[in-house]
């Protein structure tokens, strides 16, 4: 019999692998994504204080574009850039979380980029 291994352990692994490397300080924090099936959430983070500075969720109130696909990915990275350069983030680390940088996390990246956040 064949074992198919669970994904999302995988995916933790390589998260973990990656956070090893990446730390988020109070100059440059940390931009961290989380994708669901359905939905797709981003926060910026300060490691060193331990504290989420901001976050953009495509489930949140008054959101009207679906999470699961490109559009709403870019949509909550525009969000997520807008409410960063109200705090007066321009600059941050960018940790995928363990996912293939590729379709909605790409995409979350390109909305924040527009939006005015360097990465």
């Amino acid at each position: 019999m064949v074992s198919k291994k669970d994904k999302n352990i995988q995916r933790v692994k390589r998260h973990i692998r990656v956070r090893a490397k990446i730390s988020g300080t109070t100059e440059r924090p940390r931009l961290a994504v989380y994708r669901s099936n359905a939905h797709i959430r981003a926060q910026i983070i300060d490691d060193v204080k331990g504290v989420t500075l901001c976050a953009a969720a495509s489930n949140e109130k008054g959101f009207e574009l679906c999470g699961s696909n490109k559009e709403g990915a870019k949509a909550v990275g525009a969000m997520l850039a807008a409410r960063a350069l109200e705090k007066g983030i321009t600059e941050v680390v960018f940790d995928r979380g363990g996912y293939v940088y590729h379709g909605r996390v790409s995409e979350l990246a390109a909305g924040a980029r527009e939006g005015g956040l360097k990465f």
